[in-house]
Parts: structure tokens; sequence; C-alpha cells
């Protein structure tokens, strides 16, 4: 399981070192692409059959749908990790996330996020003054 945060930079050739403990479950290739919040998302193959399948399932006559699918779809890129556990971030998904040198990445549970380190104290300062009426509406779906 995908879990926990990790800092981490990205060196000046825009490799990034997945965390050791998660490079067995994500295999010999990942996929990045952008996420929400101007963060990237990592997930392995299988993770990311299933997600390009649901993009794939939308009504292409629903706008925000047509958008969300494109947002996902045309930034992914295959990366096959080095030995040393690094992948290439390129330039258009580094600019995305306004990645730094300094990067958290955190692991949850099916998929890792890449923030640029002071986007994630930010956020998740922010986050953590909400997080009881988040969770106050997250009860109904069984949380």
């Amino acid at each position: 399981m995908l879990i926990g945060q990790y800092k981490h930079t990205v060196d000046i050739k825009k490799r990034l070192a997945l965390p050791v403990k998660f490079r067995t479950e994500l295999g010999t290739k990942v996929i990045i692409t952008k996420g929400v919040e101007n963060c990237l998302v990592v997930y392995t193959e299988k993770e990311w059959e299933m997600m390009s399948q649901k993009l794939g399932n939308l009504p292409i006559s629903q706008g925000e749908a047509r958008s969300f699918a494109r947002h996902l779809l045309a930034s992914a890129m295959e990366a096959a990790p080095d030995k040393l556990g690094r992948i290439l971030i390129p330039d258009y998904l580094k600019e995305y996330a306004d990645l730094k040198k300094n990067v958290v990445i955190c692991g949850l549970s099916n998929r890792l996020e890449v923030w640029d380190e002071q986007k994630w104290t930010a956020y998740t300062k922010n986050a953590e003054k909400g997080v009881e009426e988040i969770v106050s509406k997250l009860g109904p779906l069984g949380i």
C-alpha cells in the first residue's frame, strides 16, 4: 500500500527518486500526470489502466467530463524508473506543479502525489483547519 509522505529533491537533470518503500509496488513502469491543486500524480500501470478506462467512459457530451479527461490523459506520460528508482519529470509537468528542488511525495493508497514542498506545507496548513467540516461531509459516504 502506498502511504506516508517523504521529502525528496528534483535533481538538476529533472529526475526524481521515488521512495525506496514504494519501488517494488510501483513496478518497472509508472504513469505520471497532472493532478488537481497543481500537484503531479504517479500511478502504477494497473491503477492507470483502471483510471483511464473510467475517464474513457465519461460522457463526451458533458464539457466538464471532457475537460477532466483531457487534463489527465493528455498530460500523462510513461516513465521507467532507473536502477536508482529515479524518473524524469518532463518540463511541462514540472512547470504545471511549479516543482523546484524540494518536493514532498505523498502515498495515497493507490497512487502517489508529488508536491512542491512549500505548496504542500501551505496546502496542509489550510486543509487541517477545515478537517472537522470535511469529515462531517464525508459521513454519508461511509467514512
